[in-house]
């Protein structure tokens, strides 16, 4: 647990389900203020509403569309009247389906980079313009992938969209690097959430996930939300403009493992 953190204000996209769960969970248990935003169920999310405030944390479910101006406005206008501050923003929300890519139609790549890249520049310019007014040294953390480094047959789109996720924190952690803001990726493996729950579901499948992963297993949400706490908190104080790969070595090209090649 991190002592700062305590009191903190964060918001958290997509959050309520897999990771964006995990993470608002997370910071619940770091006694944080946690704006959860939804599109799902609202039942769900005041269950985790219950839980935060069960580990000392208080919380706001708020329901919003990323890919709208106005609903990330919101998020940010939500964070400041229920809790008077925004110092942790975590872009989560994000999407993806499988189509070769010679048959991706356009509303298929609008769509998910809509969500991935466009919503994750929405919730960045509003988080960091809050942040400057209000001269508070906060912390953006936008979640990308492994896909942002390693290329994906048949997901085009969404490997694009993390590609273009990289180079907004990367632009944004220089740009305002003088102002204290700490802007930064956390990029996951695979990860068991529901997203992925079908394929997980599979023996053959799930075997030959953990076949491109070193430490042998799918990672839990649970795990990269611990990610997310340490880079929301004063022991990454230094870092910033960085991809934090929560991946097992997935990126580490696994197939030389054991000397191969």
């Amino acid at each position: 647990m991190y002592k700062d953190l305590e009191g903190n204000t964060a918001i958290v996209t997509g959050a309520s389900s897999g990771i964006g769960r995990a993470i608002a969970l997370r910071f619940g248990q770091e006694k944080m203020n946690v704006i959860i935003n939804y599109l799902g169920n609202e039942q769900e999310v005041q269950q985790m509403v219950s839980e935060i405030e069960s580990y000392g944390g208080k919380a706001v479910g708020v329901y919003g569309d990323v890919t709208s101006e106005e609903d990330v406005s919101k998020l940010v206008a939500a964070a400041h009247d229920h809790f008077g501050s925004l110092d942790v923003m975590v872009n989560n929300a994000g999407i993806e389906n499988e189509v070769p890519s010679e048959n991706l139609s356009l509303k298929d790549w609008r769509k998910v980079l809509d969500v991935n890249l466009t919503g994750t520049f929405l919730g960045c310019r509003e988080a960091i313009d809050y942040m400057i007014e209000h001269q508070i040294k906060g912390r953006v953390i936008n979640i990308s992938s492994v896909h942002e480094t390693i290329p994906w047959p048949h997901f085009l789109h969404y490997a694009a969209s993390k590609g273009g996720v990289k180079m907004i924190t990367e632009t944004l952690a220089l740009e305002f690097a003088p102002k204290g803001i700490r802007v930064n990726n956390l990029g996951p493996g695979a990860i068991d959430t529901p997203i992925n729950a079908a394929k997980f579901s599979d023996p053959e499948a799930k075997k030959g996930v953990e076949s491109l992963i070193p430490l042998g297993y799918i990672g839990r949400p649970e795990e990269i939300a611990a990610a997310a706490a340490w880079l929301a908190s004063s022991e990454s104080s230094y870092v910033t403009g960085i991809t934090l790969f929560a991946d097992g070595g997935m990126t580490k090209y696994p197939s030389f493992q054991g000397g191969h090649g």
